[in-house]
């Protein structure tokens, strides 16, 4: 029997765990700060991504994640166009993640959208980076070398 006695909360830990997994890859063993980095640049670019698009990419994530996802999230308010450079959409970032040790946002969000583009539907992935502006979309990984 599972710990949970629920199969679909095993399976989400399990698959959250994956992705956190592959964040510490890059960032180091703190399974906190991989959390952290996750949850930050994923709440930015849901800021930056029109609703319809983020409601398709909140129903890709893992439960957990998504949860943390739609945390104090508005989307009766207009994407954040403040976040069209690739300086301001960085300076987001780094503004989400002054609470843990050091860590770089570009290499941050290139972390979060190599796990998105090896985990998430390759159609949806595609439509979140198309959305965003063409410099942001530069710390997006090749989708073919994401999924190998």
């Amino acid at each position: 029997m599972s710990a949970t006695g629920l199969d679909v909360f095993e399976k989400t830990l399990q698959t959250t765990h994956i992705w956190l997994g592959e964040i510490m890859e890059q960032h180091g063993p703190d399974r906190k700060v991989a959390w952290h980095i996750l949850t930050v640049v994923l709440r930015v670019l849901r800021d930056r991504l029109p609703p319809e698009i983020a409601a398709h990419l909140g129903a890709e994530l893992p439960l957990i994640v998504r949860g943390a996802y739609y945390d104090q999230y508005r989307p009766n308010h207009p994407p954040d166009k403040g976040t069209r450079s690739l300086d301001e959409f960085l300076a987001r970032i780094a503004e989400g993640l002054k609470d843990t040790r050091p860590v770089d946002p570009a290499d941050a969000a290139r972390s979060v959208f190599r796990v998105l583009a090896r985990h998430v539907d390759l159609g949806q992935t595609a439509k979140v980076r198309d959305t965003l502006p063409k410099e942001i979309q530069s710390l997006w990984p090749d989708s073919v070398g994401a999924r190998e």
